[in-house]
């Protein structure tokens, strides 16, 4: 393996300049797919390296279940710095999993809780909290999808703006965003070199719904204004994977960009433009990730097979 085992772990780094420009640059819905992609094969890759590092690491220590022939000089030869590598990895992947799975688990949580507050109002698709704390948000599953909305905030819209911000929270639930936000969040867990993906992620998928929004009142305005008044007062959603009207992602910027003309559609950006440049070098980092974590781990089944007693 050699030091192919440590690329992936440090690789997301040729991935931050593609995501302050995809903000900038890219429409937010290929922005949201494509920083998505990169996020999650290289969270996958890095944990992968991880878990063949620490395979090197326990098999050192003294009253592991793991076969003798695992701890052989062969075997950590095929990792430099093995002892230190292999033993700085045990703890580094139980982060990982400990990490993700609270991750999973408040996510889930959160999610469950806000069906059962909703259990008895009228199964409509918007569901209106008497609430005095402004707040809306998009929430997925259970038996259908559903947009959660205080009293106090539609208190706050114009009725134009209240028709942005059904808009706005319908488009969250039809691209399913709160897969792409949780998904981005579990790999910057993964590997914290990812959270500038998780980051630009977030407010490319509030810029997404922005837009969709716009074409469905006809009035980038009138989404704006709604953004900015509810940004003033509301508290925004329960978790980050559950998008919300008013959160995550600069304001200003939203409110911003649907002040001025809509952006333009690309599936793939320009190779000659700076965020093309960036998109393609981002892109070889994650299929040099890729290539080192699958080497990585046929290299290492083969010299454990080789190293097993049979």
């Amino acid at each position: 393996m050699g030091v192919f085992v440590f690329l992936p772990l440090v690789l997301p780094l040729t991935a931050w300049p593609v995501a302050r420009l995809a903000e900038q640059r890219l429409h937010p819905r290929t922005a949201t797919r494509l920083l998505t992609g990169l996020a999650v094969v290289m969270g996958v890759c890095s944990t992968v390296c991880l878990g063949l590092l620490m395979v090197v690491g326990t098999a050192q220590l003294p009253g592991n279940p793991l076969p003798d022939g695992w701890s052989d000089p062969e075997v950590r030869e095929a990792v430099p710095y093995d002892e230190v590598a292999g033993k700085l990895a045990i703890p580094a992947l139980l982060a990982v999993l400990l990490t993700c799975g609270r991750s999973l688990w408040r996510h889930g949580r959160v999610r469950r809780r806000a069906h059962r507050a909703l259990a008895g109002l009228p199964g409509t698709e918007v569901a209106v909290l008497p609430d005095e704390v402004p707040y809306a948000y998009a929430l997925p599953g259970g038996r259908r999808d559903r947009v959660v909305v205080t009293t106090a905030l539609l208190s706050c819209l114009e009725p134009a703006e209240r028709r942005a911000l059904f808009a706005h929270e319908r488009a969250h639930l039809a691209a399913r965003h709160h897969r792409f936000l949780l998904a981005v969040q579990l790999a910057a867990r993964a590997n914290p070199f990812l959270r500038p993906l998780r980051t630009a992620v977030s407010y490319t998928a509030e810029r997404w719904a922005d837009e969709e929004a716009a074409q469905a009142v006809g009035s980038r305005r009138a989404v704006a204004c709604a953004i900015g008044k509810a940004a003033l007062v509301s508290r925004g959603t329960p978790v980050p994977t559950l998008a919300g009207f008013a959160a995550p992602g600069p304001v200003p910027r939203r409110v911003a960009a649907l002040l001025g003309p809509p952006p333009a559609m690309r599936s793939w950006p320009s190779v000659f433009t700076s965020v093309g440049l960036a998109a393609w070098g981002a892109a070889a980092g994650t299929a040099v990730s890729a290539l080192s974590s699958a080497n990585s781990a046929v290299t290492m089944v083969l010299i454990l097979h080789a190293a097993t007693p049979l």
